[in-house]
């Protein structure tokens, strides 16, 4: 299959992390760099709500929506969220939560934020721009894609699970019929997350760019899954190792640990580039791919070329709010700054990697003090109630209610409230009346190495720009 994009295929992904932390500044800088700059499509109807209600700093939203092809929709979300002087301190307002029949309030808004993102990411160049989103929302996928795609979003990237329905559910969306992904329930039969654009009142729209899918695996078994049938193919794969930031694959096999409490992956765990060059298909290595070095061993190995994540997460354009990149910074000088794998953070049941930064949950304490609930509810899973319909449960809310919900003590062990701690690691952490303030959680990947090389090359304890970050992986 030949590979969509009509623009030379980029040596450089920049990686879709976290919620905002691949914001539209950090993909456009990319992009204008002539590389793939991609914004993280998780959580964008949360992301976009809460800045319409703090006030819009700088109108860029609002420039965005002026652009939005379906006018009265855009004028129903800015009358909802947009606050023109901002909240006061006041909590954020209530969001609708994912779920099967979420209700066309919730969509709208997953359409309009991810059309902005994606539109402020592509403004005023040529470059190339995707978005990033997790098997594992599978609630959020049909209606984010779509507006993603109404913004001509270039490619879609998508791992941390099994995505052999993205292709199919691109080439619906593209000609405005109605897109389908099947959402597995606990418990029960899977059902079908939907978006039918005619609802939205998208008759006469020309037909849409189709974007690139490049699928995130870990494996180059799985790659040759996807391979196998023209539905499910892919147009090109990004291979992750275990070094990577945010979610990672479990070992294959039995879960072990090691004395530190991490999982131990082995060469087991390893994909195979020469087998994955065979299948054909472009593919991107990631995890540990942040030194020159390491993009010309990509290269050579038939690689593409390679995704890039913590290098972009500590560049100025992300949306790491300031003062955690400073620390990040001034640990990562002074290498003193750890990373470890988590095998219970995530709701998901997947590892996480959690950068040790006092005063975030990855601080024993305050993970204790943090009140256990569930207000955004991105990552609950959807479970068939003894009594028949589906309800919805997360092991990071009050345990004793996951309990009544049917899941397992066990798995609330450990597990961090995602969905509220990456919202306050861009500045949009929930407020209450009684005056607690969400917590951070920062993940990055285990390799430092690069970005070390590359603070002690620039000479300045601020950092570095995207594009200075993408000179050094290109010439050295």
């Amino acid at each position: 299959m030949p590979f969509p994009l009509s623009h030379p295929l980029p040596m450089i992904i920049q990686g879709g992390m976290g919620v905002g932390i691949s914001s539209w500044q950090l993909a456009r800088a990319v992009a204008q760099a002539g590389q793939l700059g991609v914004v993280s499509g998780t959580a964008l109807d949360a992301v976009i709500a809460r800045r319409l209600q703090d006030g819009d700093p700088g109108g860029h939203i609002l420039r965005a929506m002026r652009e939005f092809p379906l006018p009265e929709l855009a004028e129903r979300v800015l009358a909802r969220y947009h606050r023109r002087e901002g909240r006061a301190d006041r909590p954020y307002l209530p969001m609708p939560r994912l779920a099967l029949r979420r209700g066309r309030g919730g969509d709208e808004l997953s359409v309009v934020a991810n059309f902005v993102e994606v539109w402020l990411a592509k403004e005023g160049h040529t470059g190339q721009v995707g978005i990033n989103f997790l098997e594992k929302i599978q609630l959020a996928t049909p209606a984010a894609a779509y507006g993603a795609m109404l913004a001509g979003v270039d490619v879609v990237l998508m791992g941390a699970g099994i995505p052999r329905e993205i292709p199919h559910l691109l080439d619906d969306l593209a000609e405005h019929r109605a897109g389908t992904v099947q959402v597995q329930v606990s418990g029960g039969p899977a059902q079908q997350a939907r978006i039918d654009p005619a609802v939205l009142g998208t008759a006469g729209l020309p037909r849409l760019l189709r974007p690139a899918f490049l699928a995130i695996v870990s494996s180059h078994v799985l790659a040759q899954y996807l391979n196998r049938e023209q539905a499910i193919r892919p147009d090109g794969f990004v291979v992750e190792g275990p070094q990577a930031g945010g979610h990672n694959a479990p070992p294959r096999g039995r879960l072990t640990l090691d004395e530190s409490g991490q999982p131990i992956y082995g060469p087991r765990d390893a994909a195979d580039l020469t087998t994955l060059a065979a299948i054909g298909l472009p593919f991107w290595v990631a995890g540990g791919s942040g030194e020159p070095e390491q993009v010309r061993a990509a290269l050579a190995a038939g690689a593409s070329g390679v995704q890039v994540g913590t290098l972009f997460a500590l560049a100025r354009e992300s949306g790491l709010q300031p003062q955690l990149r400073t620390k990040l910074l001034a640990e990562l000088k002074a290498e003193t700054l750890q990373v470890r794998t988590e095998p219970a953070a995530s709701p998901t049941g997947f590892p996480f990697k959690v950068a040790q930064i006092p005063g975030t949950l990855a601080d024993a304490d305050c993970y204790a003090e943090r009140p256990r609930l569930c207000d955004l509810g991105y990552l609950r899973t959807p479970y068939e109630r003894p009594s028949g319909g589906v309800g919805y449960r997360c092991p990071a809310e009050p345990v004793d209610v996951y309990l009544r919900k049917g899941g397992a003590e066990a798995d609330t062990r450990g597990s961090k409230c995602l969905c509220n701690a990456l919202m306050a690691d861009i500045g949009l952490g929930q407020h209450r009346k009684d005056g607690y303030h969400e917590p951070a959680l920062v993940t990055l990947g285990t390799d430092l190495v690069g970005a070390q090389r590359l603070l002690a090359a620039t000479g300045d304890d601020q950092g570095w720009s995207a594009a200075e970050a993408i000179t050094w992986l290109v010439n050295g």
